[in-house]
């Protein structure tokens, strides 16, 4: 009898031995990863606003590493297409989708609805839902800089400015920018032929040669693409960029252009969703956090514009000034907008739709 208790013992511990060892050489369960999906308005390869998002979905991508799963689709047009890509994008298991142009806003509502537990984060938009932000940046900071370049270089006194659509967000740029000029030249003016596109490089030329042909000696742009620049270039002309800095890409009729780094805000929000602590909100940084800047100059511009322009961007880096958009401010029929002391509120900013002294044009009703 204690011969059968002591072989049953014996056989009940090598069993046990051997589930152990077979429990110690199983390949672990690979941990899920994040899946991150980005909706474009243009391709990665316009050198300006895609190039720029694409060059922070990298950054974000290459700090996270293993931790995520990322894709992106181009060219996707604004509207009642960009609710199915979304949408399609939730089906399919992804926990966070970045919408990256205005237009895309009420699709991405209206999808960040449906599927609650994805979370919804749209570039320059206003509405936001439990799971949907909003981010942008305060370009017009380095807008305004790059407005002292060009009111500072002008022969003409003419400076055109090539511009996409007549909503807040480019009138605000623009009147930025021709605050920057008119602080160091009040005789100059900013001339804006609109073409209700963000990335189409016939329209994009073709508007910054109407602006040349009306005696612009400098092309600045609200667009999506480098033919402002390339155009500027052809006729002899110096340009402005935006997006990306575009003085590599064309040259150094290129002065200077503001510029996007959103590698940062992406690697951090991704971060925060993985870690459960990612909440609602609206993003609008500055200089100071650094999503916006000013690229390097061009040999052309000279050391007193660097200094001037250098003087301001300090002043913005530290918080003195945080907001372009204080008085005495005077639309284009020279009424008062804003009194001497006091500044426009962001929710102003956000929502601006009038042109400041200087600015030659009509804002188009939507």
């Amino acid at each position: 009898m204690k011969r059968n208790i002591w072989l049953t013992l014996s056989l009940v511990v090598i069993f046990g031995l051997l589930v152990t060892a077979c429990g110690s050489t199983a390949t672990p369960t690979p941990a899920t990863k994040f899946k991150v999906a980005y909706i474009y308005i243009g391709p990665p390869g316009d050198l300006g606003w895609t190039y720029e998002h694409d060059r922070g979905r990298k950054v974000m991508e290459q700090e996270l590493g293993d931790q995520v799963e990322v894709t992106y689709i181009e060219s996707v047009p604004e509207g009642p297409d960009a609710a199915r890509v979304i949408r399609q994008y939730a089906q399919q298991g992804y926990n966070m989708i970045f919408a990256t142009s205005f237009g895309y806003m009420d699709p991405m509502l209206e999808v960040a609805q449906e599927f609650p537990d994805v979370y919804f984060e749209h570039c320059s938009g206003y509405k936001t839902a439990a799971n949907m932000s909003t981010y942008f940046g305060k370009i017009e900071q380095p807008r305004y800089l790059s407005g002292i370049v060009g009111g500072m270089m002008t022969k003409s006194n003419i400076i055109g400015y090539v511009a996409a659509f007549p909503i807040p967000e480019v009138i605000r740029g623009i009147n930025a920018f021709t605050l920057g000029v008119r602080s160091v030249n009040p005789q100059a003016e900013v001339r804006v032929v609109w073409t209700n596109t963000w990335y189409d490089p016939v329209k994009e030329r073709e508007a910054a040669v109407a602006l040349l042909d009306q005696g612009a000696d400098i092309i600045a742009q609200h667009q999506d693409t480098t033919e402002p620049q390339k155009a500027a270039q052809e006729r002899g002309a110096l340009s402005i960029g935006y997006d990306s800095d575009m003085r590599a890409f064309v040259g150094d009729t290129v002065l200077t252009s503001p510029i996007w780094n959103w590698g940062g805000y992406y690697t951090q929000t991704v971060k925060d969703a993985i870690a459960g602590t990612w909440q609602t909100h609206q993003y609008w940084g500055g200089m100071k956090e650094g999503v916006v800047g000013l690229a390097e100059f061009s040999p052309k511009v000279p050391a007193d514009v660097v200094q001037a322009v250098n003087e301001v961007k300090a002043k913005m880096v530290s918080g003195e000034m945080e907001n372009v958009f204080c008085g005495p401010l005077k639309d284009q029929t020279g009424a008062e907008k804003v009194a001497a002391g006091s500044c426009m509120s962001d929710s102003d900013v956000l929502n601006m739709s009038w042109f400041v002294e200087g600015v030659v044009g009509t804002i188009p009703q939507q």
